[in-house]
């Protein structure tokens, strides 16, 4: 090879190196910085219906004005999300420190300046009631929903990638347990499939204390998360979804089929395809 090439190829090289070494620091300052946003074991999935033809102006507002008005208060909105089953969908998480955080969190957010001065615009957007929500805690502590770093304005100007699904069982009442040991084992299918997983989450089975904004009540149920980078990576991961699924529901210890999730992040949803996003929740 010519001198030249070689010195080309040998500053290429090193360029690439430096490239990669700086985003590795980047990214670990990034997670070092979101490292005392941790513990929040009682967690929402939130589900809204919203008029046809206004989710992107809902996802706007939501964007713009919400999650930072909730971290705030010390809870976390841990991801947000456009479901692609229908176009009137919005689901989000959000968490909190404990059960007994919930109400001062809630009563401290709906009655305060933030939303005071947003719900008749956001308000507006709904057609009716938002009672589609499950009240869940990790099914481990190594479970945990975790919290990645926000999206950056500067470095991810084209906001948040990837597809985040979740799978939803209606568990038999009485087979939690029983469930949950034969669900964990089948995730562990989930480790060479491109994915990485977001939580494990069960019903907490808990009188609803801000009975302003309903809860379910008819689990029991247990939820997995997950995130894979692009379309592609998302047509062979559901091919074992699927699997998965099947074999989960021939327990007979379910009280229907499971229900899956397909959904995209908003452009600030912390919850995306992250590079580094080796979390907490694994199967």
């Amino acid at each position: 090879m010519p001198r030249l090439s070689v010195l080309l190829l040998g500053a290429f090289c090193m360029s690439t190196f430096i490239a990669s070494a700086h985003a590795d620091t980047d990214m670990r300052a990034a997670l070092e910085s979101v490292a005392h946003l941790t513990n929040y074991p009682v967690v929402e999935l939130r589900r809204y219906d919203i008029a046809p033809g206004r989710r992107e102006r809902f996802v706007r507002y939501f964007d713009a004005y919400f999650p930072e008005a909730f971290e705030q208060l010390d809870c976390m909105v841990f991801g947000q999300f456009q479901d692609r089953a229908a176009s009137t969908k919005f689901v989000w998480l959000r968490g909190y420190d404990d059960i007994n955080a919930r109400p001062i969190v809630d009563a401290a957010f709906y009655y305060g300046p933030v939303w005071r001065e947003h719900r008749t615009k956001v308000n507006a957007l709904f057609p009716g009631a938002s009672d589609n929500v499950l009240l869940l805690r990790p099914l481990t502590p190594q479970t945990e929903i975790p919290v990645l770093p926000a999206v950056d304005p500067v470095d991810e100007a084209h906001g948040a990638r990837g597809v985040v699904v979740a799978q939803i069982f209606a568990v038999e009442k009485g087979d939690e347990d029983a469930f949950a040991q034969r669900a964990q084992a089948a995730f562990v299918r989930y480790a060479n499939a491109h994915v990485h997983p977001a939580g494990v989450l069960v019903t907490l089975d808990v009188p609803n204390n801000f009975p302003q904004l309903p809860v379910r009540t008819d689990g029991p149920f247990l939820v997995w998360l997950g995130v894979v980078e692009n379309d592609a990576a998302l047509k062979d991961f559901e091919v074992l979804a699927s699997q998965i699924e099947q074999s989960l529901e021939d327990t007979g210890m379910l009280r229907g089929a499971p229900e899956r999730l397909v959904l995209d992040p908003t452009p600030r949803s912390r919850l995306r395809w992250w590079p580094v996003a080796d979390t907490k929740s694994t199967p």
